[in-house]
């Protein structure tokens, strides 16, 4: 579960980046909107995917409110999955891998 947790965190962080360095500029600067209905379909899905994933790790983990909130914030801000996946969910992986 966290290394698909993992994939999709980055994953989604990377259709968030998409969102702001190429759609939107192209969208409002340019004025094609395509892209943006694109890739702003893919990056709510897996945005919504995302929510669902951390939830069940969360509950999984039996972590506090606090941790969760900050699974969810996460993913509210740009480079936000970035930095949980290297401070929080590669720890927890090393660890898994050098438990086993």
């Amino acid at each position: 579960m966290l290394t698909f947790f993992r994939i999709i965190a980055i994953i989604e962080g990377i259709s968030y980046l998409a969102l702001f360095v190429i759609s939107m500029p192209l969208k409002y600067l340019a004025g094609i909107g395509e892209p943006n209905k694109v890739i702003g379909y893919a990056h709510g899905g897996l945005f919504i995917l995302y929510i669902v994933i951390a939830m069940t790790y969360a509950m999984e983990r039996k972590w506090n409110f606090g941790k969760t909130i900050w699974l969810i914030v996460a993913a509210l801000l740009p480079f936000g999955t970035f930095y949980l996946d290297e401070k929080v969910l590669k720890p927890l992986a090393v660890k898994k891998a050098l438990d086993s």
